[in-house]
């Protein structure tokens, strides 16, 4: 511990704390008070620190951010707090930040709002200001962002949200601002303390700001009511939106046999069945609701992926059992609107990543940045309980630093890679072996400091995290033919396969598609070669039509060397059999970040095709994709089957 003397008030900094103490107080003691009998003292700042008000500095705030200053006051006072907010990369911290409490609780139940006049030395705003934050428990915190302040002082009022709660209140004041486009600013506060105006009215509160969400979950897993706020009428007429802390609001489970709920807004789904989350704030009913609906049994994996298999000498490993991990500074950096919770568990030995309610998720080696710039490609295995079918999707974003190695330093660049089905399996590892090249946007490779990963997949388990250096060309053409299919014949419609018997097909290569044909043989298995291809059709025509209404689902195997986006696409001519006789109909299905230089078998469940109101005269069948007019694409094994047909 460290003492200090600065303008008269005694600067204590503490070590050890999540908050980097800086505590500034009346210099009267504690003990000489008489009693905590809860005064109902709302003064907080009057020309001078009120009744034993101390202030703490937050962790990373500049410390020298607040002053007494005796030179600007409103109205002719004798002080007034003046918040200097450092520019951008000051060296003494990257904003200011820091709360007023009290030694002694004081009884708040008698106002309802905190009232304080400030003005700046130019039109800036305000991050966050408030009260509740007391250093102890922070029950009752209620804030107002984005302040406008001007050059001419002007009165500002936070209600509060419920006065009766604050029968024992310590948090008299917090704030907290930043640069503005990495500019810093004064801003003043004069004559803080509490109020009763008359004039300020309740209007509502809400939940996940007034929306109804809806989860899926599984046992053990907890969810954080968030989007807290009530609403209230100032005495100009307008209404102001406070950030309500959940201990000011009284939560309802409809089944406490599935989920419950605690003061603190955090939900723990506890078996299964279905649960609807509500919430009363000040006898009425809040807006907004969360719906549980949980599986029972959390689902993991019962296998594990394949073991990596490449030199230790060309790996840089974030996350294995079969390398030398590098540092990770977390696995999960709780950014705000991040709903995801990490657990670290194994599996046949293995150490896996858990993630539940995954919205998006950073992770961060910021303290040690990876120089990728001699990998080619980046890894991870990922297993997920939860549907993989279009449109959910998966995405990997990597971040680069640039060469001053900070963030926002003006020099950062990223890139995000989006996979969907059929790449997602459900309940099967995946393996997203993803060239760096893939990741376009990143300008530079050498300063890797974040890695994000978000989507439609609730839940999901992570391993074998790693780069590696490997092969930097790929095969232009396949080596195998595409794997044989094993659908009964009996529920198969096949348009081109060596495994079924063929219906006629009218052309692989309408005279208006914009490719080159080729039909090829891959280890005498027959093969359609498309090149140059922006778009190609293939028809079905006439007495040709393909009545597929019994179909349940449609097949094609795919490969590509360079291609980062297919379309399929569906055209049925209606009942007349006619095109454009006015009852036909189409979908088309984007199929982006397909594995190249593989086979990709696509199985893709007719209900999918959307657009299509019958099935019936099925007549065009169009491939396209980017990048346009220089696409390869292999493809085989084109046919429909039903469900009974699935091996």
């Amino acid at each position: 511990m460290k003492t200090e003397k600065q303008n008269g008030y005694q600067k204590i900094i503490f070590s050890g704390l999540i908050l980097l103490l800086a505590v500034w107080g009346c210099e009267r003691s504690v003990s000489d008070l008489e009693e905590a009998d809860f005064p109902d003292n709302p003064n907080v700042f009057l020309d001078t620190f009120s009744s034993s008000l101390n202030y703490a500095v937050f962790e990373g705030a500049v410390p020298e951010a607040f002053q007494v200053d005796e030179e600007e006051t409103y109205d002719n006072t004798i002080a007034s707090m003046r918040f200097d907010v450092p520019d951008f990369g000051d060296p003494r911290g990257s904003y200011a930040g820091g709360a007023f409490f009290t030694s002694v609780p004081r009884d708040l139940t008698g106002y309802n709002a905190l009232t304080f006049w400030a003005r700046g030395d130019q039109s800036s705003t305000i991050g966050v200001m408030g009260l509740g934050i007391d250093l102890g428990e922070n029950r009752f915190q209620a804030s107002v962002t984005d302040i406008q302040v001007f050059r001419n002082w002007k009165k500002y009022i936070i209600p509060i949200p419920d006065p009766e709660k604050l029968v024992e209140e310590s948090g008299m004041l917090f704030y907290s601002s930043g640069p503005i486009d990495g500019e810093g600013y004064t801003f003043w506060v004069d004559e803080v303390k509490f109020e009763n105006l008359g004039t300020i009215a309740f209007r509502s509160a809400s939940i996940f700001n007034g929306d109804d969400r809806n989860v899926t979950a599984q046992n053990g897993q907890t969810v954080n009511i968030e989007g807290l706020v009530s609403t209230h009428g100032l005495p100009d007429g307008t209404d102001q939106t406070v950030n309500t802390s959940p201990f000011y609001f009284t939560f309802t489970s409809s089944n406490e046999s599935v989920a419950q709920v605690a003061d603190n807004g955090e939900v723990t789904v506890v078996g299964e069945g279905q649960a609807v989350i509500t919430a009363q704030f000040r006898g009425s009913d809040a807006n907004g609701s969360l719906t549980v609906n949980s599986s029972g049994e959390a689902v993991e994996p019962e296998d594990l992926p394949p073991a990596p298999t490449q030199d230790p000498a060309d790996v840089i490993s974030m996350y294995t059992n079969v390398y030398d991990n590098v540092t990770v500074d977390t696995w999960n950096t709780g950014w705000e609107f991040s709903t995801a919770q990490e657990s670290f568990i194994q599996i046949q030995g293995q150490d896996v990543i858990r993630y539940q309610n995954l919205n998006f998720v950073g992770i961060e080696f910021a303290s040690e940045t990876i120089d990728a710039s001699g990998m080619t490609h980046f890894r991870l295995d990922i297993w997920t309980p939860d549907p993989t079918d279009l449109p959910n999707e998966f995405k990997v974003l990597l971040v680069d630093f640039g060469a001053d190695n900070v963030f926002g330093g003006g020099d950062d660049s990223q890139h995000e890679v989006t996979f969907t089905s059929p790449v997602l399996s459900t309940e099967s590892w995946v393996t997203l072996d993803i060239p760096l090249s893939d990741f376009s946007g990143l300008q530079n490779r050498e300063n890797l400091a974040q890695l994000v990963l978000s989507g439609d997949l609730p839940n999901v388990y992570v391993t074998n995290v790693y780069f590696y250096a490997g092969e930097t060309s790929e095969p232009e053409t396949p080596e195998a033919p595409a794997p044989t299919p094993t659908e009964d014949a009996a529920d198969v419609i096949s348009l081109f396969s060596d495994a079924y018997s063929d219906v006629a097909v009218d052309t692989w290569r309408t005279d208006w598609s914009s490719a080159v044909l080729e039909d090829i043989d891959i280890q005498t298995n027959a093969t359609k070669k498309y090149s140059a291809l922006d778009f190609v059709g293939i028809e079905t025509t006439g007495q040709n039509l393909v009545d597929a209404s019994s179909m349940d689902f449609m097949h094609i195997d795919l490969w590509t060397p360079n291609m980062t986006t297919v379309r399929i696409k569906l055209v049925d001519f209606g009942a007349n059999g006619a095109f454009d006789g006015g009852d036909d109909s189409e979908h088309e299905i984007i199929f982006d970040n397909l594995p190249t230089s593989q086979w990709n078998s696509l199985k893709i469940p007719m209900s999918d095709f959307t657009g299509l109101q019958a099935q019936s005269n099925l007549a065009q069948y169009i491939l396209s994709g980017l990048p346009a007019g220089q696409g390869i694409l292999y493809v085989d094994n084109v046919y429909f089957s039903t469900e009974s047909a699935q091996p």
